[in-house]
Parts: structure tokens; sequence; C-alpha cells
């Protein structure tokens, strides 16, 4: 019997309406908490300006596949995909539901499903409601985005570094690339900062995959494109490709390789490179960036069997 009221449950699996801001997600997992007693939720860490970055999980198996959203703050979309997959894998479990051939119940016995909604909240907010009066950081921010309250393209983290250029794969190579392009500092996107990890948010997310050995498959979700990357830079063990083939199957989605400035500093390169295993970035949805409220049920559909079934391949 489902946990939550119809009213609640109704509310909850329609396509999210708003931008999902930090506090917004807040609410949700909020919610969450109260009516799914099973959902354990922690804390990866700080962000710069202190917020705390929720990290949920899901299940009681031994292996533990990980999923990341929102590096980059116009991309929250990605945020309200994971919060309605968590929502959604818990009404399941609540049912004893399957999602094709895979018992939602088996799935939360056999293994752990750890979720990061939101890694980059404090780019998340500048992108969508700006900079706040009382930010430290405000003169900064504002002389990055030269001098232009909207920030509508913002992808970086609080002080100008884009987190999924922070990561040890090919950072002095991407850092030279940007010293010829004269971007030697903070930006609404592409500075990688001055060195690798350099950011509380990047630091803790490469600081819990290095030290769990239990995660056996990363998956991180960007927007846009419908494309999956798979690091093939670091020539990624077999095993790596024939897992991102069978997520491409599953989503629809192209296994692609990377290209340009997108392949260097990335998490699923740095995953794929230093730790040998499987790593990818989807790109969900299409159109341009930000992506709106109303695009998600497509990109919920697209995603969901992967979604459930991926923790099942590894």
């Amino acid at each position: 019997m489902s946990l939550i009221s119809e009213k609640d449950r109704e509310r909850l699996l329609l396509p999210y309406r708003s931008p999902m801001t930090y506090e917004l997600m807040l609410e949700y997992i909020s919610i969450f908490s109260e009516r799914y007693p099973f959902l354990s939720i922690n804390y990866l860490g700080e962000t710069v300006l202190g917020k705390r970055i929720p990290m949920l999980s899901l299940g009681k198996g031994k292996k533990k596949v990980l999923y990341v959203g929102a590096h980059h703050g116009m991309e929250w979309i990605t945020a309200s995909l994971l919060l309605k997959f968590i929502n959604e894998y818990c009404e399941m479990l609540c049912s004893n539901g399957h999602i094709g051939h895979t018992s939602v119940s088996y799935l939360n016995a056999s293994r752990t499903v750890c979720i990061i909604p939101m890694l980059n909240p404090d780019g998340v907010n500048y992108h969508i409601n700006g900079v706040e009066e009382d930010n430290p950081l405000r003169e900064r921010v504002y002389k990055m985005n030269g001098r232009s309250e909207n920030f509508g393209r913002w992808q970086a983290n609080a002080r100008g570094v884009d987190l999924n250029h922070n990561y040890d794969a090919g950072f002095g190579e991407y850092m030279k690339l940007l010293y010829e392009r004269e971007l030697c500092g903070g930006a609404p996107s592409k500075w990688c900062g001055e060195m690798p990890e350099s950011e509380p948010e990047s630091g803790q997310l490469a600081n819990y995959i290095r030290f769990d050995d239990d995660i056996s498959l990363i998956l991180s979700f960007h927007s846009q494109g419908e494309e999956i990357y798979y690091g093939d830079r670091y020539d990624p063990p077999a095993e790596n490709i024939r897992v991102g083939q069978m997520l491409a199957r599953m989503t629809g989605y192209k296994l692609c390789s990377t290209e340009g400035s997108a392949s260097y500093g990335g998490l699923t390169d740095w995953v794929v490179k230093e730790l040998r295993k499987p790593c990818y970035t989807l790109e969900c949805g299409k159109g341009e960036n930000p992506l709106p409220c109303d695009a998600l049920f497509d990109i919920y559909c697209k995603l969901r069997r992967a979604l459930f079934e991926a923790p099942m391949i590894i």
C-alpha cells in the first residue's frame, strides 16, 4: 500500500512545474523523508557558500551505483530528473512494482543506489535567482558575468569554476587551451580552476568515489544532446564499452567519443583514467540549455528504464 496520499502522489509524480532551485529540492527531500522511512539521507559535504549537498541512498546491497546531477547551474533539470526517479522508486518499492523485467524489491535487496541530485547548488541558484545582496562574492561574481544581472548562461559554481572541468584528466592541457583563448580566471563557464579538485564540490565527490570500493558504476547527468560519453580518451576497459552500449540501447541515446573542450577535466574521464571503473556522462534531452520544465516528462520516459536497470548490469 502506498505511503503517500493520492493528492501528494499526483503532485509529486507529474512533471515538476518550476525550475529546481536548491530550496525547492530540499522541500522535496523533506517530503520524501517523511513519507518513505527506508530512504537514507546523508550529505556529501558543503558548497563554497556553505550549502549542504544532499546524497540520498536506496537499497541494501553491497554493490553501489552512483547517480550525480547538476554539475552545471544551467542544467538544473537533471536534479528534477533524479528526484522524480527517487519518488517513483519509493512508490514502486511500496507497491512491489516492476520496471520491465526488474523487480524493484529485488533491486532494493541486492543493490544500493546513491543519488546526488544537485552537486552545484550555488551555481543553480545563481542561474535561476541571480546573486543575493548578502553574498560575500557578489562583486567578484558580477565582474565575472560582465557586470550583467542576467545569469541565464551561468554554469560554474559560486566562484566561477566549471566543476566538470575541475577533475584531474587532461587538466594541464585544458588550462593551456584556456590561456591561449585568454580565459585566465573565474567565468560563467569553462574555467577549470587553478588546480584539479580545487573546489569543495568536485573534491568531495572525487574523494567519495576514490575511497568507496563498493561503487561499481557512476552515471553523471547533464543536458542536452541525447548522447552518452564513456571516457574513450583513456582507453576504457572492454567492460566499460559493453555497459555503455547497453545504456545506449536502453535509452536510445548515441554512444559518442568526446571532442573539443568537453574532453578535458570531466568526472567521467577522471574516473575512467584513474579508477578504471564504468562511468558515463548522459546528455539528457534535446534543445538549448536551460531546458524547460515541460521537457522533463520526455527526458524521464527515455531514461526511466536505464535508471532502474543500470544497477543490475554490473
